[in-house]
């Protein structure tokens, strides 16, 4: 059965550091892509990074771009790691598998998700 753990979140002050982390089960990993996504209190989900399923493409929201980095190790893991964060990255964040070809920052182009995990980043 395919599921996705999401971890690491939590409180933290501005200009700080968090990880997040991604446990994929079943068939997702090894052959799908990765996206994180986060969605605050009464706004949209937004794409916020991706990383192909070789892990040799990335992309990133320009709101997070040099801040946010995403990786993927051979453990069935995909991190994000994000410094210098900002009250506006306050969200829940979600990480999803993508198995269509192709990078994407539309969440209905993803096939699976995990149930998210907060970041508050206070100023």
């Amino acid at each position: 059965q395919e599921q996705l753990v999401e971890s690491g979140g939590g409180l933290v002050q501005a200009g700080g550091s968090l990880r997040l982390s991604c446990a994929a089960s079943g068939r997702i990993f090894s052959s799908y892509a990765m996206g994180w996504f986060r969605q605050a209190p009464g706004k949209e989900r937004e794409f916020v990074a991706y990383i192909s399923w070789s892990g040799g493409s990335t992309f990133y929201a320009d709101s997070v771009k040099g801040r946010f980095t995403i990786s993927r190790d051979s453990a069935n893991t995909v991190y994000l790691q994000m410094d210098s964060l900002k009250p506006e990255d306050t969200a829940v964040y979600y990480c999803a598998a993508r198995g269509g070809l192709g990078f994407s920052v539309e969440a209905p182009r993803y096939d699976y998700w995990g149930q998210g995990t907060q970041v508050t980043v206070s100023s």
